[in-house]
């Protein structure tokens, strides 16, 4: 199991991703879509999930909307802006260029 800071600076990058997957997704299901979807490996925090949707927000890369399920429950659904997509690009580019970067360090003798 990684250590919880590993999602760090790649948890942008993993909600942005699912978000442009799957439209209108709650926090929970976001939560759960990133650990089904790394087999269990990765976990987010609810602590971490909901200051980055904020913060993500706020940026206009995600839009939130407050919904009232069957249930009669309530649920802030999100969902990805044009500006998100953009800043998935930009996130999944640094993404390789930092695991390549790690790669030729760990194949170095």
């Amino acid at each position: 199991m990684p250590k919880s800071d590993s999602l760090q600076g790649s948890l942008d990058l993993l909600v942005l991703k699912i978000l442009s997957r799957r439209a209108r997704l709650h926090g929970y299901a976001i939560m759960s879509a990133i650990q089904n979807m790394s087999g269990e490996v990765l976990r987010v925090e609810e602590g971490s999930l909901y200051p980055a949707l904020h913060r993500m927000e706020e940026a206009g890369w995600i839009r939130a909307e407050w919904i009232t399920k069957d249930s009669g429950k309530r649920a802030r659904m999100y969902e990805l802006t044009a500006a998100g997509r953009k800043q998935l690009g930009t996130e999944e580019s640094r993404w390789q260029a930092v695991t390549s970067a790690i790669n030729r360090v760990l194949r170095e003798a």
